[in-house]
């Protein structure tokens, strides 16, 4: 029996996925058939496929429902990877708590929910102290980020210094008031500007190889416009503290083990990683920086499949 398998994307993102070409023809060296439909696609029969994986679903976060909603449809027709209790627990960030408790570092984090006072929140945030955020330890901080707990590529984030706390103030105001959204601040570890930052992915549990991302978010930028931020990737190879910091994130997934899983880690003002982002939903996997790395997700799918 030959596998089917949807690599899954929206419209927009299928020509920005610079993943999708080579684990397409991954897939296809290995003998499966292969389809990449966008998921809001009424016309895609998902029962036709065996495995149904989660690849470049990039506009999700302004559609959060629908798409909570489709993915539900999905696993009850087909195999969806990562799956649904995955995939639900993933796209809000709110899952830092479930982190921190599983004692795995995490960057500070305060939580501001709908219906709070942006003001009083923001103002408690910065006065610094361990009080003041949700997870995490802080003390103060010269710069900080305002983002939406559910979001991807960056959209709607930004980085403020202590002086600019109105602007900053009237882009938490406004994240705020969209209708069930929660926003969180973070101070801005300043060591990503020299180490960026260090994505560690996974397959099927097991390490297979890890990247820098360059720092992303400058004081005064605009918003990101596209569907996600460009970044300037290049290979690199994890230190041991990365990778248990890494590995310890992944083993604390409430959810079970994921098919693929990248973990995004910094550093802290003591030079420690600390998990930035859980992706588990629809990351890149940056398999032009890894020789093997598209041919070892094919071999992971295909088992799935099977």
């Amino acid at each position: 029996m030959i596998p089917r398998i949807a690599l899954v994307t929206a419209r927009e993102a299928l020509p920005l996925d610079e993943d999708m070409p080579p684990l397409v023809a991954a897939l296809g060296e290995a003998g499966a058939l292969v389809d990449t439909p966008s998921w809001d696609d009424p016309d895609v029969d998902w029962d036709a496929y065996d495995v149904a994986l989660l690849r470049s679903t990039w506009d999700y976060a302004d559609r959060i429902a629908e798409f909570l909603e489709w993915a539900q449809r999905c696993e009850r027709a087909t195999r969806l990877l990562n799956p649904l209790s995955v995939v639900r627990w993933n796209t809000d960030k709110h899952y830092l708590l479930d982190l921190e408790r599983a004692g795995v570092p995490v960057v500070p984090t305060r939580f501001v929910e709908p219906g709070a006072d942006p003001a009083a929140e923001l103002e408690a945030f910065c006065a610094g102290g361990e009080r003041a955020v949700t997870v995490g330890h802080s003390g103060r901080f010269a710069e900080f980020v305002v983002k939406p707990a559910i979001g991807a590529g960056s959209r709607d984030a930004a980085r403020y210094r202590q002086a600019d706390a109105a602007a900053a103030l009237a882009h938490l105001r406004r994240l705020v008031a969209a209708e069930g959204r929660s926003t969180m601040l973070q101070p801005y570890l300043s060591r990503v500007d020299e180490q960026g930052e260090t994505a560690v992915i996974f397959m099927n549990g097991q390490y297979s190889h890890a990247v820098r991302k360059g720092p992303l978010l400058r004081v005064g930028d605009g918003l990101v416009a596209g569907l996600f931020a460009p970044e300037q990737i290049s290979p690199r190879i994890p230190v041991a503290a990365e990778l248990e910091v890494a590995s310890a994130a992944v083993t604390a997934i409430p959810r079970g083990r994921p098919l693929y899983a990248r973990i995004d880690l910094i550093r802290d003002a003591a030079g420690e990683p600390v998990v930035l982002e859980v992706e588990l939903t629809e990351p890149s996997l940056f398999f032009d920086h890894a020789a093997g790395s598209a041919e070892r997700l094919a071999g992971v799918v295909l088992a799935a499949a099977r």
